[in-house]
């Protein structure tokens, strides 16, 4: 009787702590064991009321804070405080900057799917649509891409119409003479120039990221904002931000950049300004730039605006005329000729309350600007970038592989072909996926700076991915350089989507997980906040909500193991049902797997970057997982999306899977790492990649189904069909695919015995001879197969012209 009891409390402590009441779960579990001991006798008159009166006693003294203020927490806090990483000043400011959004769900372990589901990314608007359909479809048009690398610039008309039509502008509002466009918008348009031409993507990109535009609106005095502006929006003003230098690369915050306070007289009138001292590498539109923002440690010795010496650091506004500036030299960064370069100032001189973003009561909050901006500017420039490359990937292959034949089939029907193919896809869906739902934040007021560093990261890294598979289906054809060859130059570009703004090796390891373990987490930044102020009261509601998730978590994520995960909500959607409730299961497992990394390794995690990186990509996918689903969600549920929904969810989870097993593996502390393996992996691992008949599944639909090509590469700038590349490409898969059924009737006179077995050619010939095929039918033949030599011809220059070629 007494294990009946026994098993009875059990179930009630699992279902409460399983909804996330753990201090209900053990107070009912304990009363039901005590009563249930009483009733069956079984328990020494003695023995009961003592256990009982320490049981009331723990309910007690843990369910009245007060007391448990008294008796614990003031006890256990100066232990936590040398345990918890100590936070310097810049990664206080990091912490802080941008908003958590969808990423604090994942990290507390129980999703509200509905939550998501319910939340509606803003379309484009009316007039950002109108702007896609003419001043980006006509910019496109008129870019050459191969031309600008002969070049090794832009053409001056094309500069000239970036700077009317505003590309510069498009966050700058209308009211200061700038578009006004959301973040999808935003997006969307670097997307589309991106198929087209990496250098004129990076070139309208960057004005619209992190730099002036964006300190002004957000910092700037009304004096800045008036005078500058505007100018930026019409391409007045030529704008880049100097933040890298030689010294201060991942770790900008160390700059040796240096601006000194102090007087001179200027045309007999004395002046307070900035002496500027600086060296900067790698600053995007440099060599043309009129405006340079720039980011130094603002030093004040005499004491002139103040009595602190070192301000910290600051922002400032600097006219390229400024006596005392290098600029125009150009760096070279893989060969994609957008502007590069870098600045160096010396004994630079500017008057201190025009310079300074935001003025005087903007010195020292440099960092917080700057981290601020990158919360929004990493979500949108380097992800957009990367899924223009990937879409132009997808709808070259998904072409490529249809026209091009070999032992007289299409490529792509080998599953050598297949399986890249399968990934091309599955990633730009995912990828994709996740640049709406982010955007949507943004665009809904959230500043999500650790999703921010994901979609950098992770949809960078993907896009080298998906264009490493584009150059092996191209093969030979991917690596001749030439005006027929636009993947080439995607190839070129991508080391530097994946180094900039934040090397992935960093934003991975360092920056994700770091500060998400601690932004994202429901009680981390609490508890230090109260431990740094001093406040019990603070750190007991922390550390007490903190042992109740873990607790709850905990359980969740065994139960949700042991069930397969049928136990856990989610949205009733007839087919992606169980790949919601994976999910949740998986946030689970992250969140006790975290806490107990956080919790046995303390502040030296964060210097455990492998284990850290393994926690990255949890979360990471985690997120990316959930874009895939809210993706299905809210678009048409055709079979070519569904496909594509299932690779990636599988895709995310079985990466969740691998990424929590490496943290396990690793840890440390063993005991710990064997404990939470049996309750999160009972089974063992159990998830796998997309199985081979999905994969074919989804290349099948790029290969055969136009539509499903069309919408998954909506944002790819299609050329007219004479121009080499994608546009002749277009043109013979249009061609090919007429002459289809004639192939399959010609084959299927061969198999009856009507035509002996030939090559491709003269099978033709054969057939229209012989009545098989009419002279119609010859002809479409004849013009698909003049259109496949085209696509696959390579160029080759004049040796003469080839020592000229870039």
């Amino acid at each position: 009787m007494i294990w009946i009891v026994l098993l009875l409390a059990l179930v009630l402590f699992a279902t409460l702590a399983f909804r996330g009441l753990g201090f209900l779960a053990w107070i009912a579990a304990t009363g039901v064991a005590l009563v249930g001991w009483r009733l069956t006798g079984g328990a020494h008159p003695t023995l009961l009321a003592a256990c009982t009166i320490l049981a009331l006693a723990l309910a007690i003294v843990f369910g009245l804070p007060p007391l448990r203020r008294q008796l614990v927490s003031r006890f256990v806090m100066p232990v936590f405080a040398k345990v918890l990483p100590r936070l310097g000043d810049t990664e206080r400011i990091a912490l802080e900057a941008g908003t958590v959004w969808w990423d604090g769900d994942l990290f507390g372990g129980r999703p509200d799917w509905q939550k998501l589901l319910d939340f509606s990314p803003a379309p484009l608007s009316a007039e950002e649509q109108a702007f896609m359909d003419g001043p980006v479809e006509e910019l496109c048009r008129r870019l050459s891409d191969w031309e600008v690398y002969q070049q090794r610039d832009l053409p001056p008309e094309i500069w000239r119409y970036i700077k009317e039509q505003r590309f510069l502008g498009m966050i700058i509002p209308k009211e200061h003479g700038g578009l006004g466009f959301s973040a999808i918008g935003h997006s969307r348009v670097v997307t589309r120039i991106a198929s087209r031409s990496v250098t004129a993507a990076v070139t309208v990109m960057v004005p619209n990221s992190l730099g002036p535009g964006e300190l002004l609106l957000h910092y700037g005095t009304d004096a800045q904002k008036q005078k500058y502006l505007a100018r930026l929006a019409r391409g007045e003003e030529i704008p880049c931000f100097a933040l890298t230098g030689p010294e201060a690369g991942s770790d900008a915050a160390a700059t040796q950049s240096e601006g000194i306070v102090e007087k001179r007289v200027i045309d007999g009138v004395e002046v307070l300004g900035l002496r500027l001292e600086w060296k900067k590498r790698y600053i995007t539109l440099a060599p043309v730039a009129t405006l340079i923002g720039l980011a130094f440690r603002l030093k004040d010795p005499s004491r002139l605006i103040g009595d602190q010496e070192d301000r910290g650091i600051t922002c400032a506004l600097i006219p390229r005329a400024t006596p005392g500036i290098e600029i125009g030299q150009r760096h070279d960064p893989m060969g994609v000729p957008f502007m590069n370069g870098p600045i160096v100032g010396k004994d630079v001189f500017v008057p201190l309350d025009d310079a300074v973003i935001g003025g005087r009561e903007q010195i020292g909050h440099g960092w917080r600007m700057l981290m601020e901006s990158l919360a929004a500017g990493r979500s949108i420039s380097l992800p957009a970038l990367s899924i223009g490359a990937a879409q132009l990937a997808t709808r070259i292959c998904g072409a490529y592989a249809t026209v091009r034949e070999q032992f007289d089939t299409p490529i792509g029907r080998f599953e050598g072909i297949e399986e890249p193919l399968a990934r091309i896809a599955g990633l730009t869906y995912l990828m994709t996926a996740a640049r709406t739902l982010t955007c949507g934040a943004l665009d809904a007021g959230e500043k999500p700076a650790v999703i921010g560093n994901i979609c950098k990261a992770y949809l960078t890294d993907s896009m080298r991915q998906v264009v490493a598979d584009a150059m092996d289906i191209r093969a030979g054809s991917a690596i001749q350089r030439g005006p027929r060859n636009a993947l080439a130059r995607a190839w070129d570009a991508v080391p530097i989507g994946i180094t900039v703004e934040g090397a992935n090796i960093l934003t991975r390891s360092m920056i994700v997980y770091g500060q998400g373990a601690i932004r994202c987490h429901p009680f981390v930044q609490k508890e230090i906040d109260a431990v740094a102020k001093n406040d019990l009261a603070a750190f007991d509601r922390a550390i007490f909500g903190h042992v109740n998730l873990f607790v709850t978590r905990a359980t969740r994520a065994k139960l949700l193991a042991w069930s397969g995960s049928r136990l856990a909500g989610a949205p009733r959607t007839e087919d992606t049902h169980r790949y919601y409730q994976h999910l949740s299961r998986f946030s689970a497992a992250f969140t006790i797997i975290s806490d107990t990394a956080m919790g046995t390794l303390g502040g030296s995690l964060k210097r455990r970057e492998k284990l850290s990186g393994r926690l990255a990509d949890a979360l990471a996918y985690l997120y990316l997982g959930s874009a895939a689903l809210k993706r299905y969600h809210d678009e048409p549920k055709t079979r070519p999306n569904y496909a594509l929904a299932c690779w990636s969810a599988e895709l995310c989870l079985y990466r969740i899977q691998d990424a929590l097993l490496g943290v396990l593996d690793n840890l440390p502390v063993r005991w710990a790492a064997v404990l939470l393996k049996l309750a999160i992996f009972p089974l063992g691992a159990r998830f796998r990649p997309p199985s081979d008949k999905l994969g074919s599944e989804v290349a099948r639909d790029i290969l055969e189904n136009r539509e499903a090509r069309t919408t998954l590469t909506a944002d790819v700038f299609v050329p007219p069909p004479g121009e080499p590349g994608l546009g002749s490409l277009e043109a013979a898969l249009d061609k090919a695919v007429r002459a289809i059924p004639i192939e399959t009737k010609l084959r299927d006179a061969v198999r009856a015995g009507r035509l002996d077995r030939a090559p491709g050619y003269l099978l033709d010939d054969l057939g229209v001879a012989a009545g098989v095929i009419s002279g119609a039918e010859y002809d479409l033949l004849n013009e698909a197969r003049d259109a496949r030599d085209e696509v696959i011809a390579v160029d080759a220059f004049d040796p003469a012209v080839y020592k000229t070629l870039h």
